[in-house]
């Protein structure tokens, strides 16, 4: 078993968007807001939004600022999920490519200036966990990007939903398996900003500071005169160790 760094971890308040926003609403937002950390999108092939900010000035100033970060990079998707990204995993390529991902993930976060011991979030998004194999490959999947970041010091963190990738993770705990997820943000829209109360899971998995929860979703919300829509999260987690 790889030892990984000292984790750092963030305990409040986090939103999530999908581009990272201009230096002049995070510092608006971060004298104004409730929020404490702000997840970005740091790669994979399957990124939905374009990162114009997302700049290793840009994550130095806005953690000089206070921010912590949570990284979230979107790997390749089940082979059963009904969607067109353009990366998919597959029965023959689950391993090697979880492998070049984990890798890649690392290496994106790490341009960032995003170091050794911080947490990176893998994200899975829905599925058919009622696919036997299907869920197989995401597994495999998973367990190789896993490690991939664990070999060089990276904390790997899982972001899935409650009733489909997230629980397949969690069952896959459960059974003790190998090479799974250090921390994980679950996606639970009951509007309960709390990380334990209405854990879907069993309630010794993911305990000690490894638990997200995204519990709210789309608002559009202005601080200091700045508007974005966001996602609510509850965060009790480890985030981005920042040079």
């Amino acid at each position: 078993m790889v030892r990984l760094p000292a984790a750092r971890v963030f305990t409040g308040q986090a939103f999530d968007t999908c581009t990272a926003p201009n230096l002049t609403t995070m510092n608006a937002w971060r004298k104004t807001s409730p929020y404490g950390a702000a997840a970005v999108y740091i790669g994979g092939k399957n990124r939905g939004c374009a990162q114009p900010q997302l700049t290793s000035s840009w994550v130095r100033s806005v953690h000089t600022a206070g921010w912590q970060l949570i990284p979230l990079y979107v790997g390749a998707q089940p082979p059963c999920q009904t969607s067109r990204n353009p990366e998919r995993i597959t029965a023959a390529n689950a391993a090697s490519l979880g492998t070049a991902d984990g890798a890649d993930a690392v290496a994106k976060a790490s341009a960032l200036g995003m170091r050794s011991g911080s947490a990176i979030y893998l994200d899975m998004e829905a599925y058919d966990i009622g696919n036997a194999s299907c869920v197989q490959s995401v597994l495999t999947y998973v367990q190789a990007w896993d490690r991939a970041a664990h070999a060089k010091g990276y904390w790997a963190g899982f972001y899935g939903f409650s009733q489909s990738s997230a629980a397949a993770i969690a069952t896959a705990a459960g059974s003790h398996k190998a090479d799974l997820p250090d921390a994980l943000w679950y996606a639970r829209y009951d509007n309960n900003a709390d990380t334990t109360t209405g854990f879907p899971f069993a309630s010794g998995l993911w305990t000690g500071h490894r638990r997200g929860h995204q519990y709210a979703v789309n608002k559009k919300e202005t601080f200091g005169g700045a508007t974005v829509t966001v996602d609510h999260n509850a965060w009790d987690a480890p985030v981005a160790v920042v040079n």
